[in-house]
């Protein structure tokens, strides 16, 4: 059964100043090439109430990744006018749970429509639709793309600014999308990358032998950041950035150079790093020798806190979680994961039915992985493995008006920071369209805004890179 839109008024109160807006849920029907329903998918638009003329007001369309999650975490965690709450870093408890107005909202700056891809939430395929017409790099941004063409056409927002706001895979879609849409006539303000995965080529993490060295180099200050937190190094520096900067040097000079000399590694060389890795991870010289200078991420997160039984999260190394297994290399849990989606999932069914009026029979799938994954075609541009730094250079040299925000999470080894920052300086850009990029680093995980101090941060530099994006 189809469900009707449902639009609802409310205010909040961001940096002292209210704000009257209204909020739609609802469908847009995507059509297949002879125009017969194909899929209708689900989104939350929030837009300021009295607004005249439109040309004044951005639009930022933003989702989640997986690929196969819904858009809940951004939409219920993030800069909308609604936040969870939740305990930080820790365990949530069972329900009841609570939520409110999101001082850190971004409604201040810009209108925000969450949308839910094919197969999540309240997302579904229709009629004689196959997964195969929707469950692809390709395949996604098609159907993003005339959601989006749709949306702005249906509510007349063709003249207003827009910008996309993708997380995690999401980022993949937006650099593709960004493109797909500069093709289709319609040019972006700006695109926001949180934690971002672009070059899946360069994302082996080290837990295959095919996959080389790069990932030990990228992921390292990231493992040296969560020792850090942890308070697991042997002479812990007082403050988080410099040391990074340290790590980040060692890893890219002289770890990277030792790894590429492989068994001709000089053996005074040698002592030399795996003495610097244990003061960088806290990890045995020992266990160093013995993983031959390789540490790859998942075996980290189980050997930080082995003494203490625990086993660092992966989306978030400020969680914990106990390991059934206490001698194994890895949980087949992630601590962030199972200690969030509960939370998450009984709110957003709450708000939606109660606060935004919006009645479904569907059940709202916060994550679909198994049968999107299952079904999805990773081939873009001829690779088997979606790299899309060729479609975010391309977008950003047609439109050299087009900026970049790169928000950071020191915590992730979803999507560890360094290999972002790597990523983004071999995008091949003219030296003045690489200064369209700014970075922003925070001290939390992949969900950056899970951290209400780094939440509060990133809303004040995404505020003031708007403003820039606009002037």
């Amino acid at each position: 059964m189809e469900s009707h839109d449902a639009v609802t008024h409310h205010t909040i109160t961001i940096d002292g100043k209210r704000y009257a807006y209204s909020a739609r849920a609802g469908t847009i029907t995507l059509r297949d090439t002879a125009q017969k329903p194909a899929a209708r998918m689900f989104y939350v638009a929030y837009t300021l109430d009295g607004v005249k003329d439109e040309s004044t007001r951005p639009v930022t369309f933003m989702y989640n990744g997986g690929p196969g999650s819904s858009s809940v975490w951004l939409r219920m965690g993030s800069v909308g006018p609604i936040r969870l709450n939740a305990p930080d870093a820790q365990s949530s408890n069972p329900a009841p749970y609570t939520y409110g107005d999101n001082p850190n909202s971004l409604l201040d700056k810009t209108d925000m429509v969450f949308v839910d891809a094919p197969g999540t939430g309240y997302s579904r395929l229709l009629g004689g639709a196959k997964p195969a017409d929707f469950y692809g790099v390709d395949q996604d941004v098609r159907a993003f793309t005339q959601f989006i063409s749709t949306y702005i056409t249906d509510f007349d927002r063709w003249n207003s600014p827009k910008f996309l706001f993708g997380e995690s895979y999401g980022t993949t879609r937006s650099s593709a999308l960004a493109s797909r849409l500069q093709r289709s006539g319609i040019q972006l303000n700006g695109v926001v990358l949180l934690s971002s995965v672009l070059n899946y080529g360069l994302d082996g993490d080290g837990s295959g032998i095919s996959d080389g060295d790069w990932g030990y180099v990228l992921y390292l200050p990231t493992a040296a950041a969560s020792a850090w937190y942890h308070n697991a190094l042997p002479n812990r520096p007082a403050a988080l950035a410099p040391f990074l900067h340290d790590v980040e040097t060692f890893a890219s000079d002289e770890y990277l150079d030792t790894l590429a000399a492989g068994a001709q590694a000089d053996p005074a060389k040698v002592d030399d790093v795996v003495a610097k890795l244990h003061a960088y991870t806290g990890l045995s010289e020992q266990y160093i020798r013995q993983s031959n200078l390789r540490i790859a991420p998942q075996r980290f997160q189980a050997e930080l806190l082995r003494d203490r039984g625990e086993v660092i999260g992966r989306l978030d190394a400020r969680y914990q979680t106990f390991n059934i297994d206490r001698v194994a290399d890895s949980t087949p849990w992630d601590a962030a994961d199972v200690s969030l989606s509960g939370v998450f999932t009984a709110v957003f069914n709450a708000y939606v039915r109660n606060d935004l009026n919006y009645k479904s029979d569907l059940p709202y799938l916060t994550t679909n992985y198994g049968e999107i994954l299952r079904n999805w075609d990773f081939k873009h541009g001829g690779n088997p493995l979606p790299n899309v730094t060729v479609d975010l250079a391309t977008t950003m040299t047609q439109n050299p008006h087009l900026q970049v925000f790169s928000a950071n999470g020191y915590y992730d080894f979803a999507t560890p920071f360094y290999e972002t920052v790597y990523t983004l300086n071999h995008l091949n850009l003219a030296p003045e369209l690489q200064k369209h990029i700014t970075y922003g680093f925070y001290e939390s995980g992949h969900m950056i805004y899970m951290h209400t101090p780094s939440l509060a941060a990133l809303k004040h530099d995404l505020a003031r890179w708007y403003d820039e994006v606009l002037k």
